[in-house]
């Protein structure tokens, strides 16, 4: 199977599923442990609250699956909040601990309310095969209310009254805080960037 985009019940996928449509891709929106583990590639997308779609995880045994599995896999906005240890949101949410540290709520002031809602620039910190082609001042499309820590595995930060990770990799793993599939050529970019990704 191609690529499985994750369903977790909340969230807008549309508008993923159109994108990878139209770059040519074989992918299912799928809550099924068992399709998840035997894709090529995964996208972990998510609107809505971590420890909600976190508890979808673990119930579904998608989470588990995702802790083994050794082909790329691309979290999206509140996906790639969830690679994280945890989640400040609400009373607190676990993530799937791919990558350190903890996902903290947005400052917000009078001028730069919460959510980050628009397009803002990236500056790329390191060379990234998903981020191939892609350079810093380029805008991408943002919503979200958390923002994750900038350490290591960050290979584009954004700034909104403060400067988070806005892609990371470590490994297999892939994040974008943004939204790719909202974020017009370099989103596509971006995401057939990530299709050609070795799965070996």
């Amino acid at each position: 199977m191609g690529v499985a985009v994750v369903k977790l019940g909340s969230g807008n996928t549309a508008s993923i599923m159109f994108a990878l449509e139209r770059l040519g891709a074989r992918a299912v929106l799928t809550d099924d442990a068992a399709r998840v583990a035997d894709a090529e590639r995964v996208i972990l997308p998510g609107v809505g609250a971590a420890a909600t779609a976190a508890r979808s995880l673990e119930t579904s045994g998608i989470g588990e699956v995702l802790r083994n599995f050794q082909r790329p896999v691309l979290g999206i906005c509140l996906g790639q909040q969830l690679l994280y240890e945890r989640s400040d949101e609400g009373d607190g949410a676990r993530g799937l601990s791919f990558l350190n540290g903890t996902v903290t709520a947005l400052r917000a002031t009078p001028a730069l309310p919460s959510p980050h809602m628009g397009w803002s620039r990236l500056n790329v910190s390191r060379e990234s095969a998903l981020l191939d082609g892609v350079r810093s001042g380029d805008y991408v499309y943002f919503v979200h209310s958390f923002a994750c820590p900038v350490a290591g595995e960050t290979i584009a930060t954004a700034s909104y009254g403060e400067t988070f990770s806005a892609a990371v990799e470590r490994g297999n793993v892939y994040g974008c805080q943004f939204h790719p599939e909202r974020s017009s050529e370099v989103g596509a970019r971006i995401l057939k960037n990530f299709l050609a990704i070795s799965c070996s």
